[in-house]
């Protein structure tokens, strides 16, 4: 059952919950659109946006770069409680709830933005051998203003 399909059951019926059954674990459909950038001194390599059924949007997901390896990070808020190490502690806004979907859903995020910084790092590329050639033939780069 789709998302917006048990609003309108909870429209008919006058309830404020439903709880959806689970049949097989029917999983959404959503696709990924990640802006990936680079500050210095920042762990964050880029912004998703995810798009479930065309219907509902969750953004401000994050990708990170970890000690060790890049990891996704959901929407987030701090909360008024400390971590166990004293530092400020965060609490999901939104998550994936199966390990399935979790593993589904972050992969696709990554694959993503891997491949949206290859299409920048290509188009970085191809502006340099642009601005080179340029350079050669003697024309300036900016235009003369009037």
């Amino acid at each position: 059952m789709r998302i917006l399909d048990l609003y309108e059951k909870m429209d008919e019926t006058g309830r404020t919950e439903l709880i959806r059954e689970h049949h097989g674990a029917e999983e959404p459909e959503f696709s990924v659109k990640v802006t990936p950038y680079e500050r210095e001194g920042s762990n964050i390599l880029g912004l998703a946006r995810i798009y479930f059924e065309d219907s509902f949007v969750v953004g401000n997901v994050s990708i990170i770069q970890g000690k060790e390896k890049k990891f996704v990070a959901m929407p987030s808020h701090k909360v008024k409680q400390t971590g166990k190490d004293g530092k400020p502690a965060y609490q999901d806004i939104c998550f994936p709830v199966t390990k399935t979907f979790r593993e589904k859903l972050y992969e696709k995020i990554l694959n993503c933005y891997h491949q949206e910084k290859e299409l920048v790092s290509e188009r970085g590329q191809l502006a340099a051998q642009s601005q080179a050639r340029m350079e050669r033939r003697g024309v300036e780069s900016e235009v003369p203003f009037r």
